[in-house]
């Protein structure tokens, strides 16, 4: 007899879409409340208020980091009126970079579906997003989720992975510091932009003169790139 348990499917793809909120919620930052120990936020600017789909950012923190850490995006998406879900990783990063891919994804999803709950999201302006790990995660599974997402946003991205084909044609903004020792850029952003722009996607590349870290100027370029009309 032999003990083994057949390993996890792979699971890449999200469910969760846009729908008519049925659950209230008031602006300002609220616990997901999915998980008692690595769980997340919600941030819900004051626009709610005028009823009108709001556009959205999942944003994911870089290996190490939680999702409070985020908190940098908040007033700068209250500002431009931007529902931000920061989800924690399920371990210390994100699957698929250093372990089986699907848990996170499972546990975005069920972010995603919790939010749509309460909040009417504008399904022309979905984003995922992140810093380091995060935005190598944010653009592997955009890709893979261009049917959901319109656009991809990525901070100082290090690799892109393919967890599966890829789906639609999200737009999408990258920007990387040019004094970065933790993903030098020579070695990241500067090959992978390229890349996707030679696949066929509208890249919007920004450097900027600091290390391995997110510039308030950034953050909100990259907000306003998803509040932008499309071309």
């Amino acid at each position: 007899m032999c003990g083994c348990s057949r390993p996890a499917p792979l699971v890449t793809r999200f469910q969760a879409r846009p729908a008519a909120p049925t659950v209230r919620v008031e602006p300002g930052e609220h616990p997901l409340g999915l998980d008692r120990f690595r769980d997340g936020f919600l941030y819900v600017p004051k626009a709610l208020a005028t009823g009108a789909p709001l556009p959205l950012l999942v944003m994911l923190h870089g290996g190490g980091d939680r999702a409070g850490d985020m908190r940098y995006m908040f007033p700068i998406a209250e500002e431009l009126g931007v529902v931000v879900v920061a989800p924690d990783a399920r371990d210390n990063t994100w699957d698929g970079i250093d372990s089986r891919i699907g848990p996170d994804v499972e546990f975005i999803d069920a972010a995603l579906r919790h939010t749509f709950q309460r909040v009417p999201a504008d399904s022309t302006r979905i984003a995922i997003g992140g810093a380091s790990d995060g935005a190598s995660y944010a653009l592997s599974l955009g890709l893979a989720n261009g049917d959901l997402f319109t656009h991809l946003i990525a901070f100082a991205p290090g690799s892109i992975f393919t967890p599966g084909p890829p789906v639609g044609r999200p737009r999408i903004f990258i920007a990387h510091g040019t004094r970065d020792r933790v993903l030098p850029i020579d070695f990241t952003s500067r090959r992978m932009v390229p890349r996707l722009r030679a696949a066929g996607y509208d890249v919007t590349y920004r450097e900027h003169d600091a290390g391995h870290v997110v510039t308030k100027p950034i953050a909100r370029e990259a907000l306003q790139y998803l509040l932008a009309p499309t071309r």
